[in-house]
Formats: C-alpha cells, sequence, structure tokens
C-alpha cells in the first residue's frame, strides 16, 4: 500500500546513515591460526643484550643581565642526570622474544639560564618474564624470580656543572663548565629459566607433550618421531577453587644429557626452578623401571638434590596390552606412588589432577611456613 502521512516504515534503511568509519562492520574478527612450528619461534630463552645508559646533559653557560643588575654574575645551572635501563620481571611476560638486542636510556637536558637546572633523563624500563638469570662474563649478577623485582642494568651518566658551580672568591666570573658524562655501557646475557610448580621429565616419546595436552590447554607439538618437542611449554591446570598449577613439558632427555648430549643442558636448566617433577615412563617398553632410574642419574648428575624434590611417577600408555603387564612389575621395583594413566583415552586423569592438587598444596604450606610467597600463576 502507499506510504501514508502519520505511519511508520518498519523496514531499515538500504543505506547507513552513519559515516564510512562507523559503519564497518563492528563484529569480533578471528585471530589468524598460527601454526605449531610458528608458536616454537616465539619462544626464546637465551638473548644478547647491549644496554647503555643515557648521557648526562651538559652544564649551561651564561651570566645574568637585567634592568639595574648588568652585572649579576654566573647562572648557568647543572645538567640533568641521564637515565638507567632497568630490568624488571613481569609475570605477562614468558618469553624473551620481545627483548630487543640493544637498549638506551634517555638523555639528560643541558642547564639553563637564571640557575635553572637541566630535566633527568627517564628511565628504560625492559619487561622481562619471572625467573630471568643476568649474566655478565659468565657470572650470575642478577636472578629476577619475584613479581615487580627490578634490576639496573646500566646506570645513566651525571649531568655536568653549570659556570655557577665555579662561582668563588678568586673567579666571580667562570666562563668555564663541565659536559655530561656518558651513561655506563654492558654486554649481558639473559638467561630464562621455566618458573613453573611441576616438570614433565623423561625420555623422548614417552608421551609427555599428549600428556600436557590432556589436563591443560597447552598445544605442544605431538609426533611419533623422537624430540618432537624443542623448546619448554607451560600449560595451567586449573581447579574448582580458582587454583592453577602450572607444569611444564620439559623436551625429552637421554643418557648423558648433563654432558650437553641431544638437547643437553639448555633444557636440563629449566627444571631447577620446578617445585616438584612427574616422571614419564613408558609402560610398554621393556623393564619401564630402568628408565626411572637413567632420569634420576641425569638429574643428579647436573645438580645434587635435584632428583630428591617431591615426585610422583606416572606410567603413560596403560591403553596398550603391554603396559597392564609391566605395571606391577614396576610397582614393585618403585618405592614412590605410581599413577598408571593413558593420555591418548584420558583413562585415570582424575588420580593424576588429584594428586598433582596435594603436592602443589603441599608446596604452598611449606612456602608459607618458611615466611616466604609461594610462586602464583
Amino acid at each position: 500500500s502507499p506510504w501514508k502521512p502519520g505511519s511508520v516504515l518498519l523496514s531499515p534503511p538500504a543505506f547507513s546513515t552513519s559515516c564510512a568509519r562507523c559503519g564497518k562492520d563492528g563484529r569480533l574478527r578471528r585471530k589468524r591460526a598460527i601454526s605449531e612450528r610458528q608458536l616454537t619461534r616465539y619462544f626464546v630463552d637465551q638473548r644478547k643484550v647491549r644496554v647503555v645508559g643515557g648521557q648526562g646533559g651538559g652544564g649551561g653557560h651564561s651570566f645574568l643581565s637585567e634592568p639595574r643588575k648588568v652585572f649579576g654574575g654566573p647562572d648557568g645551572g647543572n645538567g640533568g642526570d641521564g637515565g638507567h635501563v632497568i630490568f624488571k620481571a613481569d609475570q605477562q611476560m614468558k618469553s624473551l622474544s620481545s627483548v630487543f638486542p640493544f637498549y638506551q636510556g634517555f638523555h639528560g637536558e643541558r642547564g639553563g639560564s637564571k640557575n635553572c637546572y637541566g630535566a633527568n633523563g627517564a628511565h628504560m624500563y625492559v619487561k622481562v618474564p619471572v625467573g630471568t638469570l643476568v649474566k655478565e662474563d659468565g657470572k650470575v649478577v642478577a636472578d629476577l624470580t619475584q613479581h615487580g623485582e627490578e634490576y639496573i642494568a646500566a646506570y645513566g651518566g651525571a649531568g655536568g656543572k653549570g659556570n655557577r658551580f665555579f662561582l668563588s672568591n678568586e673567579n666571580r666570573a667562570p666562563k668555564f663548565f663541565t659536559p655530561g658524562e656518558p651513561g655506563q655501557e654492558r654486554v649481558l646475557h639473559l638467561e630464562l629459566k621455566t618458573t613453573a610448580h611441576a616438570g614433565l621429565v623423561g625420555f623422548p616419546n614417552a608421551g609427555k607433550s599428549s600428556l600436557l595436552r590432556a589436563i591443560s590447554r597447552a598445544k605442544p607439538a605431538v609426533a611419533a618421531y623422537p624430540f618432537t618437542t624443542l623448546n619448554p611449554h607451560v600449560g595451567i591446570v586449573h581447579y574448582q577453587d580458582y587454583e592453577q598449577v602450572a607444569v611444564a613439558d620439559i623436551p625429552g632427555l637421554i643418557k648423558g644429557a648433563h654432558q650437553n648430549r641431544g638437547l643437553g643442558v639448555a633444557f636440563l636448566k629449566h627444571i631447577e626452578r620446578c617445585r616438584f617433577l612427574l616422571y614419564v615412563v613408558d609402560l610398554s617398553v621393556p623393564q619401564p623401571w630402568v628408565q626411572l632410574q637413567d632420569l634420576k642419574c641425569e638429574l643428579e648428575a647436573y645438580e645434587k638434590g635435584l632428583s630428591e624434590r617431591p615426585c610422583v611417577v606416572i606410567g603413560n600408555k596403560i591403553d596398550l596390552a603391554q603396559s597392564r603387564i609391566n605395571l606391577p612389575l614396576l610397582r614393585e621395583q618403585v618405592a614412590v606412588r605410581v599413577i598408571a594413566l593413558s593420555a591418548l583415552t584420558g583413562d585415570n586423569l582424575e588420580e593424576l589432577l588429584l594428586y598433582l592438587r596435594e603436592l602443589y598444596d603441599t608446596y604452598v604450606k611449606t612456602e608459607q611456613s618458611r615466611g616466604q610467597s609461594p610462586v602464583k600463576w
């Protein structure tokens, strides 16, 4: 029917009445999927950084000359100090991939007339993950283990003195001033040690990555060849009371790893920060308890006392027939608790999650009894 005065059109207009910028589609766009090979590039656990402090501002050179005060004397102010380069541990950072190879603090401003001091240069803050070691010439100079902890990597130079500073009874009109000092320059090596609560330790193809996929949302690569995992992955296990337990998937170890064989010492260092260990053993191989003995020997050879931390033995691949035969034999050879499960089918994962929470609660109580704050994710 034709439109009549006073009636309301219910159909929407055929064009947008807003501007072109506001008329764009407001729906959220999905992020582009990143492959596992691209994801591993973003994890960096070592970085060489050259840091230079900001240069101090030069001193001012001027003489006061005003009406009725022609010979007012020197009034050049001092220059501002250069800014420091500061490493700051941030819990949001999980890798050293965002750390650049060079940082320099901001320079201080030059001193002005009328005894005006130059402004100090702003500090350059560099965010690094919690658990970062700062080394210089092979020696550890800082260990950033707490959120918000800071370390001054390079001091800024001091500001120069203006000619006002050199005023004396012997020299009533000093004309000289000093330039600002250069900032400190250092070459530092940053080394990241994963600060997870639990560490999955095992030989290649024991099923560590599959287990981490089953108990968390982490997506490490899984394949039927050894050394699939080339970078540590950290998965978060969520509980109903909002507690979060971080589990690290350490790349597979072999005999002689403490002598830098295989992936070597590069990933043994990540186990140092784990509060308790989860030994993952393949139950389908003959004599699986030999794997556990070899793993403990490698950890003990790398660092004395590392294999004595609270632990649990996880017998993986219980869905295979040979694994059911080896399970009672493994429990006879091992004194600690053994949890048999299948990361592929998800059998008996509940027992592991409950015992993992018991280990975490024991760790929290121990840290609180010592007056220290436990690591939270």
